[in-house]
């Protein structure tokens, strides 16, 4: 088993007299990458902000590599790394300017800052751009540079809020690869809304709804709480409701406008193509049938028990 990086017990705070978080639990392990999920107003951002020691919790504990955030907060957060949303770059610096400058403001001893600038540029892709000024790099190399920034002391775990917004495709796909070599040697925690990102780079998924944890387990298990289970089908000659029902692996149908229906199924059958063969067979003329993915928006409602699964 490898190191535990971080260790989070009964975190809970409260800004007035309501709580924005209650009895948060995490654990994470050194080439652990988890992914942090939570709506507008659960409570992640005041978790990664007394993560990050910005915000002093009113309950429970908080340890980066074994040290106490709170009683020794210096010696913590020089395991801590942290890209936010927007990198925190200085457009009319150039790339190793502005690292040198991120290096001593994280205590990087004088003597081994030329290569802790050399190796996080390295890694980030940036050593033919060391000498170019931010404000000319390209919205994905400025993003690699605020990576960089991160990572420029070696801390022990590594936070990304929301690293990939805004990036085209095939920026997205190297900042995923860059992100996966990252937590080769460390704790990665990902902060996200992008379903994908979680489902392509997270090991491990917490969801937090409402201050609390609704959701604790590994990225299979999310996977299977997250699989779609219903299909929108329209058709010209539609057959009765009890018969859709009668179609092998079919739970419930629900009417929609006109022609159309959702079709809820059990995902362990072919459904779908059991309806299209039907709809060859009888003449129901289909004129679409899909399959009806989960917004995150409906999962956070889901485990919160908003609504029904």
């Amino acid at each position: 088993m490898s190191n535990k990086i971080l260790e989070i017990k009964n975190l809970s705070h409260r800004y007035t007299k309501n709580w924005a978080i209650r009895d948060i639990n995490i654990e994470m392990h050194s080439n652990e990458i988890l992914g942090l999920l939570g709506s507008n107003g659960a409570g992640k951002s005041t978790t990664m902000n007394i993560l990050c020691g910005v915000l002093n919790q009113s309950e429970g504990e908080v340890f980066i590599n074994g040290i106490d955030l709170r009683k020794n907060p210096e010696e913590a957060k020089k395991n801590i790394g942290f890209l936010p949303q927007k990198p925190p770059v200085y457009p009319d610096l150039a790339v190793e300017e502005y690292l040198k400058h991120t290096a001593h403001l994280r205590f990087v001893p004088e003597k081994e800052i030329p290569a802790a600038l050399e190796a996080a540029m390295e890694k980030c892709g940036l050593l033919h751009m060391r000498k170019r000024l931010i404000r000319n790099l390209s919205g994905g190399y400025q993003q690699r540079v605020g990576i960089a920034q991160a990572i420029i002391h070696k801390p022990k775990l590594v936070i990304f809020d929301e690293p990939t917004v805004g990036l085209d495709p095939n920026n997205i796909a190297e900042i995923r690869e860059l992100i996966r070599e990252i937590a080769q040697d460390r704790a990665v925690i990902l902060c996200t809304h992008i379903l994908p990102e979680v489902q392509m780079i997270c090991k491990t998924v917490k969801m937090i709804e409402q201050g609390k944890l609704v959701f604790s387990d590994s990225i299979d298990a999310f996977n299977d709480y997250v699989e779609p289970d219903t299909l929108f089908v329209e058709m010209g000659n539609p057959p009765s409701i009890d018969a859709l029902k009668a179609i092998d692996g079919v739970l419930e149908v629900e009417p929609k406008n006109g022609n159309q229906f959702r079709v809820k199924f059990d995902f362990h059958k072919n459904v779908s193509e059991e309806i299209i063969s039907q709809s060859v067979k009888n003449d129901w003329k289909l004129k679409e049938v899909a399959i009806e993915k989960q917004s995150l928006d409906l999962i956070f409602a889901h485990l919160s028990g908003k609504v029904k699964k």
